[in-house]
């Protein structure tokens, strides 16, 4: 017994060493696509206002324009609404851009916020006629919540249980029309009782370069920092494809165009300040690099385990498989296969290698 309680005990910790890990990776990299409370800060004063503003996503766009002037013709809450998508594409400015075409407010909370139904409960009893409920990590609500919110945005009502036990009874209380709003970075884990109560469901895409151009122009203007558009494009060409991270290396573009240059962020200002950050012409940082380095010096292009993998990188499993890998796969660099990761033609091509004679045989 208490050789299954430590066992137990080796296995939170090692859960808590992982995520703290990988959270260090995340909040220290430019290119990682996640935001802690302090830049979420930075980019408020970034964020487009109206769906006028908001730059790319052109399909989603449209979509929800619609939805939005039609429940305001008809005097009426729009349907509930997930958006689904890569961190750092603009769910929550969209949230937030939701509220104000509609005239309302925004309430927020994060599905791991919310450990219990009656924590969803106060907080569903609290809002108003026509407000927006954003949840962001919808994915991540307890079960219990899941199964409060099923009814509150179906019905508009929660029912409030009183009393314990057999002598137990449930009272519903009416809820206001109100519209829920939810992110999630994994739509496959909703539940489908949960995605089928939303009447519109928008997926955003990684941004091409001219829209990241466009997205640094506009920062660049509500930063009052001259930008140029050889700056902008070699920018927006290592930003992974994400509004995100644009903004996030055009601020530290104009930190060092304004310490060590004229205060311009010109083409030169761009790479100089790039190359201080570690970001290459790809948009890879140190460890993605150091995983391609890896698998092509060391294990001469794979197939290799991912534990392997990590240990040769000196970073824990997780780091690599959800910070570094999925860049890397989605780029064409790494191929993920049954007997382990391989490095890919253009990996090789990358690192200025030569790709061994049998590469062709790794997916084999």
């Amino acid at each position: 017994m208490a050789d299954e309680r430590a066992e137990r005990a080796d296995e939170r910790d090692t859960e808590l060493v992982t995520e703290l890990v990988t959270e260090r990776f995340a909040a220290e990299s430019l290119v990682r696509s996640g935001a802690d409370d302090v830049e979420r800060a930075a980019e408020a004063a970034l964020r487009p206002r109206s769906l006028d503003e908001f730059v790319g996503q052109r399909v989603v766009r449209d979509q929800l324009s619609l939805v939005l002037q039609a429940a305001r013709a008809r005097g009426r809450t729009p349907d509930h609404v997930l958006l689904s998508g890569p961190p750092g594409l603009g769910k929550t400015t969209l949230a937030m851009i939701i509220a104000a075409e509609l005239g309302t407010s925004l309430r927020v909370t994060s599905g791991p916020a919310i450990q219990h139904a009656g924590d969803l409960a106060a907080v569903l009893s609290s809002l108003e006629e026509g407000e927006v409920l954003f949840i962001d990590e919808i994915h991540r609500l307890a079960r219990p919540a899941e199964e409060l919110l099923y009814v509150a945005m179906e019905d508009f009502r929660v029912d409030v249980v009183v009393g314990k036990g057999a002598g137990a009874s449930a009272i519903p209380l009416a809820l206001p029309p109100f519209t829920v709003v939810g992110a999630t970075t994994r739509a496959g884990l909703l539940p489908a009782p949960l995605r089928d109560r939303f009447g519109f469901t928008g997926h955003l895409d990684f941004y091409a370069s001219d829209e990241l151009e466009r997205v640094l122009s506009r920062s660049a203007g509500l930063l009052d920092v001259p930008l140029e558009h050889a700056a902008a494009a070699e920018i927006a060409s290592r930003s992974r494809g994400t509004p995100r991270i644009a903004n996030r290396l055009l601020r530290r573009v104009r930190d060092w165009a304004e310490v060590r240059g004229d205060g311009t962020m010109s083409l030169a200002a761009a790479r100089a300040a790039l190359e201080v950050y570690e970001v290459d012409e790809r948009g890879l940082d140190r460890l993605d690099r150091s995983v391609l380095q890896a698998l092509c010096t060391r294990f001469g292009g794979g197939p290799v385990g991912l534990t392997t993998l990590a240990v040769a990188v000196g970073e824990e499993p997780e780091t690599v498989e959800t910070v570094a890998e999925p860049f890397l796969v989605r780029e064409g660099l790494v191929g993920r296969t049954p007997r382990g990761r391989v490095a890919l033609p253009a990996a090789w091509a990358h690192l200025g290698l030569d790709a061994p004679r049998d590469q062709d045989t790794l997916f084999a």
